[in-house]
Formats: C-alpha cells, sequence, structure tokens
C-alpha cells in the first residue's frame, strides 16, 4: 500500500501568499507567546494585516498568563505600531472542561489536540466576527508541536466558522532558531513550559 505523502504546509503557505499578487489581506495570527511570535510576525507581515489574538486559556496560573500577555504586548510595541492587537480575558475554564479528564496523557498526545482545537477554534471565530479574511496560529513553530496536528485543528476550525485559515510550519526555514535570535535581541521572557499545569510536570 503506498504511503501518502508528507504535506509541506510551509509550501502551502508560500503558494498561498504568491496567489496574492501584492495584496496584503487582513489576518488574525493566534499568538501562544510573544517569544513564538516573534518570527512568525517578521514572515508574515511583509504579506499580511496582522493582528495578534492572544487567547490561551490552558495558560497556569493566571499570574503566568499576564506575564506572557504583558511580554507579547512589549514586543509588539517595540515591532512598531502596524500590528493590531486583540486580547481575551483569562479562561482557564474552558481548558479545564476537558483538561483533568485526559491528566494521563502524555504531552503531544490527547489533551493536546483538544488545547489546539478550542484556542484554534476561538481563533476562527473572532477571525470571522471582526471580518479577517485569514487566521493562522504560531503554534506550529516550536519543535515540540507536530504540524500536522496544528493544521488540522486549523483547518477544522476554519470550515465550522467559514474563514480561510493559512497553512504554515513555521519552524521551517530556521523558524525556531529565528525565534530564538529574536527573543535574545529584545530580552524576552522564555518560559520553560508550554502552559498548562500538565506540561509543568513533563
Amino acid at each position: 500500500m503506498k504511503q501518502e505523502a508528507k504535506r509541506n504546509y510551509d509550501r502551502e503557505m508560500e503558494a498561498e501568499i504568491a496567489q496574492l499578487q501584492g495584496r496584503k489581506p487582513p489576518l488574525l495570527l493566534h499568538s501562544c507567546c510573544g517569544p513564538c511570535s516573534s518570527a512568525v510576525l517578521e514572515r508574515l507581515r511583509e504579506h499580511f494585516r496582522v493582528t495578534v489574538l492572544y487567547y490561551n486559556p490552558n495558560i497556569e496560573p493566571e499570574e503566568e498568563y499576564l506575564h506572557r500577555r504583558a511580554e507579547q504586548q512589549r514586543l509588539l510595541e517595540a515591532l512598531g505600531g502596524e500590528i493590531g492587537w486583540l486580547s481575551c480575558d483569562y479562561d482557564n475554564e474552558a481548558f479545564e472542561a476537558f483538561a483533568p479528564s485526559m491528566a494521563e496523557e502524555p504531552e503531544g498526545g490527547k489533551r493536546c489536540l483538544a488545547c489546539f482545537a478550542l484556542r484554534l477554534d476561538e481563533t476562527a471565530k473572532q477571525a470571522k466576527e471582526h471580518g479577517f479574511e485569514y487566521f493562522t496560529t504560531t503554534l506550529s513553530v516550536s519543535p515540540h508541536k507536530n504540524a500536522d496536528n496544528v493544521n488540522r485543528a486549523g483547518e477544522e476550525a476554519g470550515k465550522r466558522h467559514n474563514v480561510k485559515y493559512l497553512y504554515a510550519d513555521f519552524k521551517k526555514k530556521n523558524g525556531y532558531l529565528r525565534s530564538l535570535q529574536l527573543s535574545a535581541e529584545y530580552g524576552l521572557y522564555r518560559q520553560n513550559y508550554c502552559g498548562c499545569s500538565y506540561s509543568k510536570l513533563k
């Protein structure tokens, strides 16, 4: 049986950008944190009018959430005023509604997939409500995140809310390395766990 070819999401993104022919449509970028968004914004802002959405109900405790949000805002201020900002209230209850039942799942397992789906569904919903043509996420820049899982969650959310999802694998073209370089350049706080209490224990 012939194995299905692995998708190249970076190439798909480049093809989507090429067909824009210089047009810069509005894009809502879900960001997990400032460091991850740094390299992603560097790639996207040339082609899109980007607004950052900070929606991460998985992050615990609330003080950590607020710290990461403040660092995200500080980065946007340093990058200049053309990048928009859309923040959400701390909504840990949305994550805790399903996470305890998946407490024994390994990192990268079903709990993480549900977390991707939660965050990307809200991003697609906000993109639709605010008139964005595209949405995407910084999550694929991490070497610890499976690009297939991230993009599948984005694709499904886009279909539910009838808004275009931009496929991407931001770790390509040394995206993660670039995020480390930019984090150092801007003096960004880099957390040592993904966000939820389960990831902190791993």
